[in-house]
């Protein structure tokens, strides 16, 4: 099984670790591609600071974050999964896993990133702030430069088995699954039973604790039917729209009688 995660905005600090090794990161693939945005975004950073606010889409208060892209060369490097904080790795708590759990997670786990492309959770890389949303001067939207390499290696990492699609839309962007490989994902969306209504905050938290109770329980579903099965047998209320023909994805709605 593979699971493809949103990072979050805000993260962790680097601490005091050994810098970055990008040649180290899982999907090698990627190394390329995540060189080229890494490249111009030390430089945009280390120059004019108002610039690289306005690309970054920064505010006047989050100023530190410029200075901290500019030393991503250096900067400590921790595991993505300690990075990455924010309501939907907060309920994921990867930190307080048993230890077959987090095996599993380190396995199943991929985090979209406008930086990195995707990276594995025991993945060692600084703190940041590059969204996916970003327009480089030099490279352009990162959403559009990583489908091409994206579409090289996914694939391959998706293997054979389910494909659970946690990603917002605009991590979305960098990679469709197509053909076999979509009949096999299954995108979520957490709804608020009463109105139906997706709302932000318990959307993410709810994913979060979707991926821990899967983690935990050792579920491992072949494809999205056995994926509503095994949701339903770990207590969530699931409805399923399996795909209308081939190489289009199912769509599961998981409905949440409280907001928390």
């Amino acid at each position: 099984m593979l699971v493809l995660l949103p990072p979050s905005e805000g993260k962790a600090s680097s601490g005091r670790g050994a810098p970055l090794k990008p040649e180290s990161l899982s999907l090698p693939g990627l190394t390329a591609a995540r060189e080229a945005v890494l490249t111009e975004l030390v430089e945009l950073c280390a120059g004019d600071e108002d610039k690289a606010r306005e690309v970054l889409g920064l505010s006047e208060g989050l100023r530190g974050e410029v200075a901290k892209n500019a030393e991503l060369r250096t900067a400590g490097a921790r595991p993505a999964g300690e990075i990455y904080t924010g309501v939907l790795y907060d309920s994921l708590g990867l930190a307080s896993l048993d230890p077959a759990a987090k095996r599993r997670a380190a396995r199943w786990l991929l985090v979209f990133s406008g930086l990195w492309g995707a990276v594995r959770v025991t993945d060692r890389i600084p703190s940041y702030r590059c969204s996916m949303g970003v327009k480089l001067p030099g490279l352009g939207a990162l959403g559009a430069h990583w489908r091409t390499p994206m579409a090289s290696v996914l694939p391959e990492v998706a293997g054979s088995g389910l494909v659970l699609d946690l990603r917002s839309a605009a991590y979305a962007a960098a990679w469709k699954p197509k053909g076999e490989v979509a009949g096999r994902t299954a995108s979520v969306r957490v709804l608020h039973a009463p109105t139906r209504k997706v709302v932000s905050h318990f959307n993410k938290a709810t994913k979060g604790r979707i991926v821990r109770s899967l983690l935990a329980s050792g579920a491992e579903p072949k494809g999205p039917a056995e994926l509503v099965e095994a949701l339903k047998d770990l207590g969530y209320v699931v409805e399923a729209q399996a795909p209308a023909k081939s190489g289009q994805s199912w769509s599961l709605d998981v409905l949440v009688d409280e907001v928390h």
